[in-house]
C-alpha cells in the first residue's frame, strides 16, 4: 500500500469528522459521505495487491485475490448511499419546516446537561434531578 493512499485515506476520514461535527445537515451530510469513500478506500487498499480473478480453476490459491474486501468495499458503498439519502432527506424535512438546515439544540438534551443544584446550594455534578425529587444516591453522596 502506498504512502499517498494512506494519506488520502486520513485526509477524507479527517475531513469527514470536522464536517460531521458541525451544525448544518448539508456540512453533515458530506462529511458521511466523504467517511463513506474512506472507509471504501481503506477496503481497497487492504485487499493487497492485484491478483487474478478468484474464479475456481482457472488460478491458485497463491495467485488470486482476495474477495473479502471487495465485497467489504461493495457493502460500504451501498451503506453510505443509503445512509446519504436519509441524511438529505432530514436535511430537505429540516428546510421545510424552518428555512434553513440548522440543527437546533434540544431544550431537554439543555436541561439535562446542566448542573442540578440541590436545596443546600451545592452542585451536585452530573445529576439533573427534578424540583421536589431526590434520587438515593443524590442523598448518600450529600450526606458524606
Amino acid at each position: 500500500m502506498s504512502a499517498t493512499l494512506i494519506v488520502v485515506i486520513a485526509g477524507l476520514a479527517a475531513i469527514g469528522t470536522y464536517l460531521v461535527t458541525s451544525r448544518l445537515l448539508s456540512r453533515i451530510v458530506l462529511g458521511f459521505a466523504l467517511f463513506g469513500h474512506a472507509a471504501v478506500l481503506a477496503l481497497v487498499a487492504a485487499g493487497g495487491e492485484d491478483g487474478a480473478p478468484p474464479l475456481a480453476d482457472r488460478s491458485t490459491a497463491d495467485e488470486m485475490s482476495n474477495p473479502v474486501p471487495q465485497a467489504l468495499a461493495l457493502t460500504a458503498i451501498v451503506i453510505s448511499f443509503g445512509l446519504t439519502l436519509f441524511l438529505l432527506a432530514l436535511a430537505r424535512r429540516q428546510q421545510q419546516l424552518t428555512g434553513d438546515d440548522l440543527v437546533e439544540d434540544d431544550i431537554e438534551d439543555r436541561r439535562i446537561a446542566a448542573p442540578a443544584i440541590d436545596a443546600d446550594g451545592d452542585h451536585l455534578i452530573g445529576y439533573a434531578v427534578a424540583p421536589g425529587a431526590r434520587d438515593a444516591t443524590v442523598e448518600n453522596r450529600s450526606s458524606t
